[in-house]
C-alpha cells in the first residue's frame, strides 16, 4: 500500500471527459526480416514476461473512504492483458493496411478517451501493418499511461525497463515467488484512515520546517528577476501575461495529432553555434513555427507568446523504474514571436531560458511535489475542478488574461535504437495533455540520433494541424540557412569566435549577420503525413553563401526607436 503524492493525485482530481490526464507515445516499428506472425500476439507475450519489472503495470487505485485523502496504489489481484493490450487495426485477412495519416487520426481519437480507473492505468494499442508514403510496410505501437503514474522522464525510464537494445530480447529474471504482495483485499479501513492523518501531519511538519529557507531563497530569486542588476533599476514584474491566441480557449473531446522529425546532431550544432543549448534551439524552432502558423491562418499577436515548460526535478542519471511518479515543476518562457528577425528571436528565448534555469537551480530543492492529503479530493477535485471547468466551458478563457499560450516539453530519450519483441522502434513521437485555456501541446523527445515532435491539440484550436508540423520543418531549414555548416560566411565566422556567455554569443552572431537579412522560408510539399525523416524540406530560403541585406544592428535600432521600420522588416513581420 502506497499513497499517491499530491502532484500525482492532482492529475486524477482535475481529470474530466474533456481533459483526460494521460500521456503516451506513437512508435513506428520495423519487424524482423521474414516475420510472418502477429505483432500484437508477440507484444502481448513479451509484456507478460516483463510486467514485474515496472510496478505501474500491476498496480491499481483504491480510493479513500469518503474521499478523506489521496488514493492509494495497491497490487491488482490479476491483470487482464487482453484488456490492456489491444489490436488497433483490422485483424481480418486481406484487409488493407492503414496509412500513416489514418494511424495518426486513430491515435488522436484513442488519446482523447479517458482510461478506466477500475483497472491499472495503462493501455497499449498494436498496429500490425501501417503503409508509409513510400509504400513500405511497418508495424505500430501506441501507448497511453495515466500521468498520475509517471511523468515524461519516468516514461523514458519505463521504456528502458521494458525494451531491449538489440533484436534478440534479453533474458530477465522471473518475479520473486517469495515476495509478499499487498492486494486490495488486504486493506483495512482503520489503517487506511490512519494513514491519511499520519501522512498529512508529516507533510505539515515538513512544510513548516522548510518555510524559512524557502522564503529567503524565493525572496532573493524574485529580487534578482524583478530589479535587474543595474543600480536604481525600475522594478519589473517577474512574469508577463501572454496575449490571446486561438490556442487559449476551452477544450472539447476532439483531438488532432501530427508529428515531425529532425536530425539531432544538426540541432545540437546550431544551438552550440549561438552559445546556447539544444533546448534553446528546439524552443526557437517551435516559436518560429507557431509564429509562421499564426501569420498564415490568424493574426499574429504584437506581444510575445509565452510557453509553459515543464522542468524535471529528478536527479541526473535516475534509472529506477520502480519510482515513476511525477517529479516535475512548471516554468514560463517567452518565445520572442513578436520579433521578425530570427536572431533577435533567438536572443529573446535564450535570455528567458537563462532566467528560468537560474530560478529552478535556486528553488529545485524547495519546489513541492507533494501536499497534505487530508480532504484534498474535496478541495482540489471539488472546488478547483469546478472552477477549471467553468473557466473552460463558459467562454471565460477567451476573455481573461493568459499566463501561457501553449505547452512545450523537451524530454531526453535513449540515444540508441530500442526493440520491442524483436521489432526495432523507428520513431518515438510523444503525446501529452491539453487543458482548458492551453489547447496546444508540443512535446519533443530525442531518440537514436533524431528529434521527434509530437503535436497534440484540440481539434477546433488547431484546425490546420499538418501546417504546423510543416512549419516546424521549415523553421529547421531556416535555422540551417542561418547557422548550419553551409551558412553565409559571416555567420560561420561568428560560430568560430570564442564566447564566454550565452548573451555574448548571440550578440556576436547578430553583429556578424548585420549585413544580411533573415531568409524567408516557405514550407515545401510533403507526403500525406507530417513526418519527414532526417531530410529538411525544400524551401525558398537563399542559397548557402548568398548575401542579402538585414535590418540595422541592435544599437542603431535603439538610437532610431521612433523611426519607421524598413519595408523588408514589415514584410517579414507580416
Amino acid at each position: 500500500m502506497k499513497s499517491l503524492t499530491g502532484l500525482d493525485a492532482t492529475f486524477l482530481y482535475l481529470e474530466t471527459p474533456e481533459m483526460p490526464m494521460h500521456v503516451g507515445s506513437f512508435n513506428l516499428c520495423e519487424l524482423p526480416a521474414g516475420f510472418k506472425g502477429s505483432f500484437h500476439e508477440e507484444v502481448t507475450k513479451h509484456i507478460g514476461r516483463r510486467m514485474h519489472l515496472a510496478p505501474v503495470f500491476g498496480r491499481k487505485l483504491v480510493f479513500m473512504p469518503l474521499d478523506l485523502g489521496h488514493p492509494l496504489w495497491v497490487e491488482a489481484d490479476s491483470v487482464d492483458l487482453g484488456f490492456h493490450i489491444r489490436r488497433a487495426d483490422s485483424a481480418k485477412k486481406g484487409a488493407a493496411p492503414m496509412t500513416l495519416a489514418e494511424a495518426h487520426r486513430l491515435c488522436a481519437q484513442l488519446h482523447s478517451e479517458p482510461i478506466d480507473r477500475h483497472f491499472p492505468l495503462w493501455e497499449f494499442y498494436i498496429f500490425d501493418r501501417i503503409k508509409l508514403p513510400d509504400g513500405s510496410l511497418v508495424a505500430g505501437f501506441f501507448s497511453k499511461i495515466h500521468h498520475a503514474a509517471l511523468d515524461g522522464k519516468g516514461g523514458v525510464m519505463l521504456a528502458n525497463a521494458m525494451l531491449d537494445v538489440g533484436p534478440v530480447p534479453r533474458e530477465v529474471a522471473p518475479p520473486d515467488p517469495g515476495r509478499k504482495r499487498r492486494l486490495e483485499s488486504d486493506l483495512k479501513l482503520g489503517k487506511m484512515i490512519g494513514s491519511v492523518f499520519s501522512s498529512s501531519l508529516g507533510q505539515l511538519v515538513k512544510v513548516v520546517k522548510s518555510l524559512p529557507a524557502a522564503a529567503n531563497t524565493l525572496g532573493s530569486t524574485l529580487a534578482r528577476q524583478s530589479l535587474g542588476s543595474a543600480a536604481g533599476a525600475r522594478p519589473r514584474l517577474p512574469m508577463k501575461l501572454a496575449p490571446h491566441t486561438p490556442f487559449n480557449e476551452g477544450v472539447g473531446r476532439g483531438r488532432v495529432f501530427v508529428t515531425a522529425t529532425l536530425p539531432l546532431a544538426e540541432c545540437k550544432a546550431m544551438g552550440k553555434a549561438v552559445g546556447g543549448s539544444f533546448n534553446d534551439i528546439v524552443l526557437w524552432i517551435c516559436a518560429t513555427a507557431v509564429r509562421n502558423y499564426l501569420t498564415q491562418h490568424h493574426s499574429l499577436p504584437k506581444k510575445s507568446l509565452v510557453a509553459a515548460m515543464p522542468v524535471s526535478l529528478r536527479d541526473d542519471g535516475a534509472t529506477d523504474a520502480s519510482n515513476l511518479g511525477n517529479q516535475v515543476s512548471m516554468s514560463l518562457v517567452e518565445l520572442g514571436t513578436h520579433l521578425a528577425h530570427p536572431l533577435k528571436r533567438m536572443n529573446a528565448i535564450m535570455a528567458s531560458t537563462a532566467k528560468v534555469k537560474s530560478s529552478v537551480q535556486s528553488l529545485k530543492g524547495l519546489l513541492p511535489t507533494d501536499y497534505p492529503s487530508l480532504l484534498a479530493p474535496w478541495l482540489v477535485g471539488g472546488a478547483a475542478k469546478m472552477a477549471l471547468n467553468a473557466y473552460g466551458k463558459s467562454g471565460v478563457a477567451s476573455h481573461l488574461p493568459q499566463v501561457a499560450n501553449l505547452a512545450i516539453s523537451n524530454v531526453p530519450g535513449p540515444p540508441v535504437p530500442l526493440y520491442l519483441a524483436g521489432a526495432k522502434f523507428l520513431s518515438f513521437h510523444p503525446l501529452s495533455i491539453i487543458i482548458h485555456g492551453l489547447a496546444l501541446n508540443i512535446t519533443i523527445q530525442t531518440y537514436a540520433g533524431h528529434v521527434d515532435f509530437g503535436i497534440v491539440a484540440d481539434k477546433k484550436a488547431l484546425p490546420h494541424a499538418r501546417d504546423l508540423a510543416k512549419a516546424i520543418e521549415a523553421a529547421f531549414a531556416e535555422a540551417q540557412a542561418l547557422l548550419g555548416p553551409a551558412a553565409p560566411a559571416a555567420a560561420v565566422a561568428a560560430q568560430k569566435t570564442p564566447v564566454k556567455t550565452r548573451k555574448t554569443a548571440v550578440t556576436q552572431v547578430t553583429k556578424a549577420a548585420r549585413l544580411e537579412k533573415p531568409p524567408s522560408v516557405k514550407p515545401g510539399k510533403r507526403p500525406d503525413t507530417a513526418t519527414s525523416r532526417n531530410h529538411p524540406p525544400k524551401s525558398d530560403a537563399p542559397r548557402h553563401g548568398q548575401s542579402v541585406v538585414p535590418p540595422a544592428p541592435a544599437k542603431a535600432v535603439r538610437r532610431k526607436a521612433a523611426a519607421k521600420p524598413p519595408a523588408a522588416a514589415r514584410r517579414s513581420a507580416a
